[in-house]
């Protein structure tokens, strides 16, 4: 079974939450773009001044998408 890797891009400041909400739309974009079958994005507000959007890849992707992408972390998914 692979593993997935959650790349995250963090969000700070009054505008947080909008930026991050307005990434995931840029990363649907590029996912749909590159016709890459596993299709998880999202955002979540971790508090006023701090939000993430995030993408999901499978384990051998993820160079791929960290270089093009360029996210601030990542996490295993689960």
């Amino acid at each position: 079974m692979n593993r997935k890797i959650k790349l995250i891009w963090d969000f700070r400041g009054e505008a947080a939450a909008k930026t991050a909400e307005h990434h995931e739309i840029h990363l649907k974009e590029f996912l749909e773009a590159e016709k890459y079958a596993l299709q998880i994005t999202g955002f979540e507000i971790r508090n006023e001044m701090h939000a993430i959007a995030f993408l999901v890849v499978e384990e051998q992707d993820m160079i791929k998408f960290r270089d093009a992408l360029k996210p601030h972390r990542g996490e295993v998914y689960e």
